[in-house]
């Protein structure tokens, strides 16, 4: 009996340790994104007045482009990676040094197909095609947070924040200075190759002073396979995800133009910063998700029912009265010339409901190896909003792409789980998130 009752104090000592541990990482995730919310979003700010709405609605145009590439660049690895990871780190350097590999590919590979498509699109501007080319190369440099997939395997995401964060108060610094000095739009371009670059830079310090080699890692053709085995219905997802979320932006810039663009970016800036969020939250939650389904089906759903609770409650503390000050929102931070933006934002805040709740079911899709079915869901997401787009933007602009916008949301991450058996279980478990938060 006594020794049960120092198992059960060790087993409670050891969750509370694990939970510490949580909400420790989880900490260091929201310091850097309030961070990079509070400064990125006053220099962001300072950046589209600088600019004005045409150069800032080529730039976002640009980013979103370059945007539509990138899962070919991450490879849909970083969950799987992760997972794997926590299920079994003894073969790390094997896995760690097989995604460095993938990832590198991906990168060069993403490169190569975005800037290739844009001298297809856009061959006689070649502001447009330098910009793209530019941006697509920086995420060459994605592949080194196949370091930070470790760290946030052993709940220690504070290293990948203080590496980062570095680079990105250097590049801001440079980016107030560029201002000042009223840089050329393509300096701020490679503003954001350069925080890439330190950033991977600064991983791989990091990773050396905490005691591990980047020379122990090695290839592995098993690793790579049964890792892209996984990963690849994630990376056609990535794609349609791409589509739904920025395929807005440059469907208003083939449609209407880029001040149009312009607009509607400076409202959706507003709105996408919220993703920190539900990004930092499942990014430190996840691991104890991918462990309790190893260990106790009750515990794996408890813990996913509280995410889901706690995501529905947030976003819609945010979404609320971010509806109603909008306009002022927009005024005071981007001034007259993007008025406009104000009545866009007032629709689009309501799309991070459905985010926050589609980030918030990820892990169960992973662990419940039906990565295929998310990718199902967000290809419905990305058909509607492309058909919205094609029917709302000619008669009603950015307006109209925040409509369609909203609604492929809902349908990619919430409606479309009613409708399979597989998924039925996590519809149940979001409904009952909202109606009971």
């Amino acid at each position: 009996m006594l020794r049960k009752l120092k198992i059960q104090k060790l087993s409670f000592l050891r969750s509370r340790s694990g939970l510490r541990a949580i909400v420790a990482n989880t900490s260091w995730l929201f310091a850097d994104r309030i961070l990079r919310m509070g400064v990125g979003l006053v220099v962001g700010v300072w950046v589209a007045r600088y600019l004005g709405v045409q150069q800032y609605g080529l730039f976002n145009y640009t980013i979103a482009f370059v945007a539509l590439f990138n899962p070919f660049a991450t490879l849909g690895l970083d969950n799987v990676v992760i997972r794997n990871l926590v299920r079994n780190s003894s073969n790390k350097e094997q896995v760690l040094g097989t995604t460095l590999w993938l990832k590198l590919i991906g990168g060069f590979s993403s490169a190569f197909l975005a800037i290739g498509s844009i001298f297809v699109f856009h061959y006689n501007e070649s502001l447009t095609i330098w910009l793209v080319a530019i941006l697509s190369t920086a995420g060459i440099f994605q592949a080194f947070d196949t370091i930070d997939f470790w760290f946030q395997s052993q709940v220690q995401s504070k290293y990948t924040v203080v590496a980062k964060n570095t680079a990105f108060i250097i590049v801001t610094l440079v980016k107030v200075a560029l201002i000042k000095m009223q840089a050329p739009l393509i300096a701020f371009a490679w503003m954001t190759f350069a925080e890439i670059g330190l950033g991977a830079m600064g991983l791989a310090i990091t990773y050396k002073i905490k005691g591990y080699s980047l020379r122990l890692w090695c290839w592995s053709f098993p690793v790579a396979k049964a890792l892209l085995k996984d990963s690849w219905p994630l990376i056609l997802s990535g794609v349609t995800i791409m589509i739904y979320m920025k395929i807005d932006q440059i469907m208003l810039g083939q449609m209407i133009g880029n001040n149009a663009v312009g607009i509607y970016s400076a409202a959706s800036r507003i709105s996408e910063v919220w993703y920190f969020i539900p990004t930092a939250m499942v990014s430190s939650v996840s691991p104890t998700i991918f462990a309790a389904k190893q260990t106790s089906e009750a515990v794996y759903y408890q813990r996913l029912k509280q995410l889901l609770r706690l995501m529905a409650l947030i976003s819609v503390a945010i979404a609320l009265p971010m509806s109603f000050l909008s306009q002022s929102i927009i005024m005071l931070l981007f001034g007259d010339g993007y008025a406009a933006s104000g009545q866009i934002l007032a629709i689009h805040i309501w799309s991070s409901f459905f985010v926050f709740m589609g980030m918030a079911t990820s892990p169960w899709f992973i662990s419940e190896n039906l990565t295929h079915l998310s990718l199902v869901r967000n290809f419905i997401g990305a058909i509607i909003n492309v058909l919205l787009n094609l029917l709302l933007i000619p008669k009603y602009g950015g307006i109209g792409a925040a409509i369609a916008t909203v609604i492929s949301q809902a349908f990619a991450t919430f409606f479309s789980n009613a409708f399979h058996g597989k998924t039925r279980k996590i519809f149940q478990l979001q409904i009952h998130s909202i109606l009971h938060f």
